[in-house]
């Protein structure tokens, strides 16, 4: 079991967006690298395909590493270290580290 997944909102921890939040788009597990909206933006330039489509720079988001992200804990306010718990009905549960609350 992954420590973030798909839909969670995490927090840069080191590199040029240190400090910014995001929502997970994607989670590439052959390379532990993550898409994460609107963080790690890179310029891209688009050739005009058609006479309606226009060419020309866009951003678009990059991968960044799973070591350079946290799970931001929305009880505690902060960013989290993630742990696991068996829950009473026997399914494996994420929980922040600090606030003992399920993420």
């Amino acid at each position: 079991m992954q420590k973030i997944k798909k839909n969670d909102i995490v927090q840069v921890i080191k590199g040029k967006d240190k400090g910014k939040k995001g929502k997970v788009l994607n989670v590439i597990e052959s390379s532990r690298r993550v898409l994460v909206e609107g963080l790690n933006l890179a310029i891209k330039h688009k050739r005009q395909s058609s006479q309606e489509q226009k060419g020309g720079r866009i951003s678009i988001e990059m991968p960044l590493s799973i070591s350079n992200l946290m799970v931001f804990c929305k009880s505690c306010s902060k960013p989290a270290r993630v742990g696991f718990v068996i829950s009473k009905d026997k399914t494996k549960v994420r929980i922040c580290k600090s606030c003992k609350e399920a993420l």
